[in-house]
């Protein structure tokens, strides 16, 4: 994969199902549901038993009386937004695809929005399939088309997802994807607007990198190359030298794409 701005991405991509699913990080941004879809709301049990919200987006044709199989897309959000909002970046794609997208509020070890690959968030993220057919019993998920897409802290979770071996994803893209939580931790000091992260981070993981590097490490992609680089799954990596936000993409995404070095 070779590194191309965000602008380019589109012409460069092969014209299959998985890529116009990458594409809903692209081409869409309006706030508001478009009326070929429709979203659905429901709870879930998190991995701290807290009730936490995820939403469902459905072409507006698919319901109880129409359900045939359809691909899922689960989306983690960024840090500091919750489900809803990261439901902005998709606009109608799911009515286009068509398939089904769940977008979980999620929870970390501390913080509900900064949970920052916090393995049990990744373990709720494994079961979002499950969760929502349990609350909507008519969804018809094809289990073999099983997707995880995010940017920044979206995009971190969908890679530590990928490392895992008890669910079955058909493909993973992450956009600008945190890979190294000891490096993001570092370089938030001197990055505009971010130097509040440090002290949530703190909270969240339970100390500084020197104080708890194992907890930084298992929320670290990049902890977990081996495993991802021998699962044969499809993945899109995709990062803009522009990032006001994850600045240090030669440290994060391209040192995950050339084996951590």
């Amino acid at each position: 994969m070779v590194r191309v701005p965000h602008r380019e991405i589109r012409s460069r991509l092969a014209l299959s199902a998985p890529v116009c699913v990458v594409l809903a990080l692209l081409v869409t941004g309006s706030a508001l549901a478009p009326p070929t879809v429709r979203t659905l709301r429901f709870s879930y049990h998190s991995h701290a038993g807290t009730l936490r919200t995820a939403y469902l987006v459905l072409p507006a044709w698919y319901g109880a009386d129409r359900h045939p199989p359809l691909p899922l897309v689960i989306s983690p959000h960024g840090r500091g937004v919750d489900g809803a909002y990261n439901l902005r970046f998709w606009g109608a794609l799911p009515a286009a695809g068509p398939f089904a997208l769940v977008s979980p509020d999620g929870q970390g070890r501390r913080l509900p929005l900064y949970s920052w690959g916090y393995p049990g968030q990744i373990d709720d993220l494994a079961q979002m399939a499950s969760h929502a057919q349990a609350a909507f019993s008519w969804l018809n998920v094809d289990a073999n088309r099983l997707y995880a897409i995010g940017d920044s802290m979206g995009g971190q979770e969908a890679l530590l997802l990928a490392a895992r071996r008890d669910i079955h994803l058909a493909g993973i893209a992450a956009f600008d994807p945190v890979t190294d939580m000891a490096a993001r931790y570092r370089k938030w000091f001197v990055t505009p607007g971010e130097t509040r992260l440090p002290a949530r981070a703190r909270r969240e993981l339970g100390g500084t990198p020197s104080q708890v590097p194992r907890e930084y490490a298992v929320r670290s992609p990049v902890s977990f190359l081996p495993a991802i680089a021998s699962s044969g799954l499809p993945l899109q990596l995709w990062w803009s030298h522009r990032d006001k936000v994850v600045t240090d993409q030669a440290q994060e995404t391209g040192a995950f794409l050339t084996g951590g070095s």
